[in-house]
Order: structure tokens, then sequence, then C-alpha cells
């Protein structure tokens, strides 16, 4: 598959690492987006989880919650530019799409745009939809919607509907300082976005895939090796006369500084990379390797776990589990976090290259 500029270039904004890395990754997995993101996070170029989730496009996330609070439904609605996101009409319109989801039962997307509108009964969704697309004179496009049932359910959006969240909790007592636990847990997932509530949510094959992005990101990186196996590098690059004259003078002066890593040369720092590559085998066998990469990998866990999160509003740097499990104790109910949604406007898409001058005028033309 032939790599286009334009492609690198969406792979370096959605992860952040180099030109020449993004096209080599594009190369290496022939051109599968989601696998170049992979194979940059193996190679510790890229935090995926952090970065392909840049807001691209413009648009609204929406929700709406029933009146006894036990049904809800969050909406993303794209737009071409901020200004009609800001619309009040596009916010109108958003709005009553949630309200009939929530209020129906619609299987899918396509069930919900054959459906008869609620807001024009005498068209269907899609060909109110098209006149709402006439009418304000932009593309639009119903993205995604998901509708969750519960003993309770909250909602919180944030950035003016950039972000939203769904949260739904097992419980027996729905109080008022429950929901407010309830939301105070949606600005949480807003802010952390983690990607599941506990561990045990998280598929066998999931972890060993993820573990094996540690191992390969932490051998990425040679600087943070165990000092013995660092050594061993370094005996082998000299052994080997592998490094330029020039990087050989720096490791051979300052082998034992703390900066070494500031001197060398990014193909120093990459030969080292490949050599260890080179030992991963062995490296897996290592006590001290697995160590490092059990702490790594455990910390890269309690980021992605929300109960495992420690509690952003908290004081004594409690985690989210034991936040719940205090709520619960303090009203003498049954509580617990069962399911959460969180759209955010745009991930995963592409904005068009437009500055602000070029949006004002594009409206002004219209």
């Amino acid at each position: 598959m032939a790599i286009t500029a334009a492609d690198v270039k969406n792979l370096r904004e959605m992860t952040g690492a180099g030109m020449m890395d993004c096209k080599k990754a594009l190369t290496e997995t022939d051109g599968d987006f989601d696998a170049a993101v992979e194979f940059l996070r193996k190679k510790g170029l890229a935090t995926a989880e952090k970065k392909a989730g840049r807001i691209a496009a413009e648009g609204i996330v929406a929700t709406v919650v029933s009146d006894d609070a036990k049904t809800a439904t969050i909406i993303e609605v794209n737009s071409e530019t901020d200004f009609v996101a800001k619309n009040e009409v596009f916010q109108t319109y958003v709005a009553g799409l949630a309200k009939q989801i929530n209020n129906g039962d619609y299987a899918d997307m396509d069930a919900f745009l054959a459906a008869q509108s609620e807001i024009e009964p005498s068209s269907t969704v899609t060909d109110y939809h098209k006149a709402m697309v006439a009418k304000i004179g932009e593309n639009l496009t119903i993205r995604r919607f998901e509708k969750v049932t519960g003993d309770a359910v909250v909602s919180y959006i944030h950035m003016g509907g950039k972000i939203g969240v769904l949260v739904e909790a097992e419980c027996d007592n729905a109080s008022d300082a429950i929901k407010e636990a309830m939301k105070n847990l949606a600005m949480q997932i807003a802010a952390m976005n983690p990607s599941y509530i506990k561990r045990e949510e998280i598929s066998a094959e999931t972890l060993a895939k993820e573990k094996e992005i540690v191992v390969d990101s932490s051998i990425a990186d040679p600087a943070s090796l165990p000092k013995p196996l660092l050594n061993a590098l370094f005996d082998e690059v000299l052994a080997n006369n592998s490094f330029a004259e020039e990087d050989k003078a720096i490791l051979e002066e300052k082998r034992n500084d703390k900066y070494l890593f500031n001197f060398l040369s990014d193909a120093a720092v990459q030969t080292l990379r490949d050599l260890g590559a080179a030992h991963k085998a062995e490296y897996q066998e290592n006590k001290i390797f697995n160590g490092l990469v059990e702490g790594r990998f455990s910390k890269h866990l309690k980021e992605i776990c929300l109960v495992d999160q420690t509690y952003v509003k908290a004081e004594n740097k409690e985690t989210v589990a034991q936040y719940v499990a205090q709520v619960a104790k303090d009203n003498g109910c049954k509580f617990d976090i069962k399911k959460f949604v969180r759209f955010e406007t745009g991930e995963g898409l592409e904005k068009k290259n437009e500055d602000f001058a070029a949006e004002v005028a594009a409206q002004m033309n219209k």
C-alpha cells in the first residue's frame, strides 16, 4: 500500500511522534493506522491513550437523563466549524435527538435514522436531518449515541459540550448524596479518561498485549534500563565498535554520567535500542528487568482503570475505589459503579486544516 504524506501527517497528529518515525510505522504496518499506533507505542514513541484522542472535528456531545434518573442517553453530532457547534439552533437540534433516543428504543443508528422524527413528526430522522443541514448551511453528522439504564444514572458535560460522560451505578438508595458522588466520578472520568472501571474487565488477550507493549517500550528506552543490563549494552557496543568515533569517545568519558544520553547522538541511541531488542528474550528471563516491567505495567493499569486512579478531589490521595466505599458507608447503602460512557467530540476524526481567519471568511461568504 502506498503511504502518502497525508497519512504520515495524520499519524503524527494522532501520536505526536516524529515524521520519519510515523512514515516507518506506516510502512512496517502496510498503512494500518491502528497497527501503526501500536508500533510507535512499542518503540516508546507514542502514548496512544493520551494522544490518539485529540479533538479532530467540531460539533458537540449532549446528554439527557430521564426524570426518574434511571435512563440516560449521550450523543455526538459533528459539524464542520466551531461556529455551528456554538449555534443555539444546532444545540437545540442535538438536544432534541438525544431526548428522542432516550424516550425510544432503537437497536442501532440505522434504526434511529429510519424512525419518525419527534422534532418534526412528518419526517423521518434522516429527512429532518437533511433539512437541518440545508438550514444551517454546513454538513452535519450524527456520529454515535449510547443509552444506559440502571438503578441510578447521572450525566456530566465538560468544556461546553466537548466532552460528555454518563455514569451508571448499582445502588439501593439513589439519594442526592449518591447522585452527587456519581457526578464527582463523572468529572473524574471526563478529566482522567480511564478505559475500564476495574482490572477484572480487561480480557487476558488485552492484558497480554499491553504487557508486551510495556516490555518493548522499556527496551526502546535504554536510558531507563537496569544498570547491569545497560552496562552490558555499553560493553557490547565498544567491543563491536558499533558507535561512531565521537559517540564512542563520549561513552568512554561519560559512561557513569547520569546525563550521558543528552550527549549521545540519535544514531547512537538507536543503536542501543536495536541491540536491546536483539536481547529481548534474554531480558524477559532477567529478574531485575521483570521488576522494572511489572512496576511500569502496574502504573499503566492504575491510569486506565477508574477505581485504581487517585480520586482527583481527595486531600489524602485516596483511590476512587476507596472514595466509593466511603460514600457507601457514610450513606448506609449499597453503592458501586457499574458502567460509564465517555464521548469526546471528534476523537479519531480528522479536522479540516483551516486557520481562524479562513473560518471567519468562510462564514462571512455564506
